[in-house]
């Protein structure tokens, strides 16, 4: 059912109409199949800076996408008018296009069973009925809150609040029709801290579908403000070998690594690592990641992908074995797999791995570099080799020494899954991958 929010900017029954229709005329034009999304989107981005209100943004948007298929040629167009004209010359457009391209014979709509047929109400719809005002004074007492925490914070780069609400429909001549809403909100805030060796910047951000799970003002500021006090006075390190640690925000982006070479673009392309790693051990014995698209209220769940189908709980990785490729219906008949219903991406991940409380991966460590930021984009996904600027805090004996920066890490994302050796409890939910901090065996640590 359609909450009533979105009756005032968006009439689903006659965007179902629309699009019934203009499957209809496509047939009637020539094309074997064709497939429409819609997207419906009000958002408020509100930002302060030095206690002073810098923009005031409200943004309305909707765009609707056309892909035609005469066999296996395929057109696509777009178009964010949807007047009866508008809509006839983006089908026109999209079947000339269609009409001078070349045939590749794994074009074309993921299969009729494949299409979800369930469409489970996630609770992702939560919208936060937050006034223009009301979002400026929580934005104002986040940053104020953070530049009183400790008289070394001497500037900001601001607070922000952002609200938004969207609504997607997809459709298909294989009679495949439906749509959910979704809401996002979210709060950060940024500060930069000085001493007389230098100064340094940092940040903290909450991120929920639901408004009421967004952390208080007290929290965001706080944490902004103590992150940017623990970089002060930085040094570099020698180069040496050494564990190292991943924050789980930088988890994240490591554990991405690892979907992003199981892809199916990479993998039809050969651009991967992991090529023919099907039923191959990637990660120690016990670790396991696995995609959970149907829970409730997270920031990835989805009951179908962009093609309709049906996604799935299954298991990515189990015991240390690669069990499944990330594959839409084109990558899934170019590889000659089953579709594993990831066109557009994953969807929920989690990992599981015996984890122990941070204070406890940081003793298992004893001495080496944790990363808290990266930077550079210096990973090749063809060869895994592994190599970014890196900022952290130096640890001996299981207890922070220093912070650090102006360093490297390097290595091979081969190796380094190979040599997890600790997980950590301290689980970060504000992404569609939950993972906590990550200890590697060794890396090689560049500095002076």
């Amino acid at each position: 059912m359609m909450p009533a929010h979105f009756q005032e900017f968006v009439d689903v029954d006659f965007l179902k109409e629309k699009l019934t229709d203009l499957l209809k005329k496509a047939t009637q034009k020539g094309a074997t199949q064709a497939e429409i999304g819609v997207q419906y989107g009000v958002a408020q981005q509100v930002s302060v800076r030095q206690q002073v209100v810098e923009t005031v943004e409200y943004h309305r948007d909707k765009s609707i996408a056309l892909t035609i298929y005469k066999g296996h040629q395929k057109g696509s167009a777009s178009t964010n008018d949807l007047t009866s004209q508008a809509l006839e010359d983006m089908l026109d457009a999209a079947m000339n296009l269609a009409s001078m391209t070349e045939a590749d014979p794994y074009n074309g709509l993921a299969d009729l069973e494949q299409m979800a047929k369930h469409i489970p109400n996630l609770d992702l719809y939560h919208p936060w009925m937050l006034s223009t005002d009301q979002a400026i004074q929580r934005a104002l007492e986040t940053e104020a809150i953070a530049l009183a925490y400790d008289s070394r914070i001497c500037n900001s780069e601001g607070s922000s609040i952002d609200t938004s609400q969207s609504y997607s429909l997809y459709a298909n001549t294989h009679g495949f029709l439906s749509g959910y809403p979704t809401a996002r909100h979210s709060a950060s805030c940024v500060v930069i801290a000085k001493t007389d060796k230098g100064m340094e910047r940092d940040y903290e951000y909450t991120v929920s579908r639901r408004p009421e799970n967004l952390w208080t003002p007290e929290r965001v500021g706080h944490a902004a403000a103590e992150n940017t006090i623990m970089r002060l006075d930085p040094r570099t390190l020698p180069t040496q070998k050494v564990p190292v640690l991943f924050a789980p925000t930088q988890s994240v982006g490591l554990l991405g690594c690892f979907i992003s070479a199981i892809s199916g673009g990479h993998l039809f392309r050969r651009s991967s690592f992991l090529c023919d790693s099907l039923g191959h051990s990637v990660f120690p014995k016990d670790f396991r990641l696995y995609e959970d698209p149907y829970r409730r209220g997270a920031l990835g769940s989805s009951p179908f992908d962009n093609d309709g189908v049906a996604t799935i709980p299954r298991d990515l990785v189990a015991d240390g074995v690669v069990k499944s490729y990330i594959l839409s219906a084109y990558s899934a008949r170019k590889l000659g797999l089953s579709n594993t219903g990831n066109a557009g991406g994953v969807s929920n991940l989690f990992v599981e791995y015996p984890s122990i409380p941070l204070e406890e991966l940081l003793s298992q460590m004893d001495t080496g570099f944790w990363v808290t930021e990266l930077m550079g984009q210096g990973i090749n996904l063809v060869t895994g080799d592994y190599s970014r600027g890196a900022a952290g805090f130096w640890v001996e004996k299981g207890k922070v020494q220093f912070p650090v920066s102006g360093v490297t890490i390097a290595g091979n994302l081969k190796d380094m899954f190979k040599n997890i050796i600790g997980i950590g409890q301290d689980i970060d939910d504000r992404h569609a991958l939950s993972v906590g901090s990550i200890l590697i065996r060794e890396m090689m640590v560049a500095g002076h």
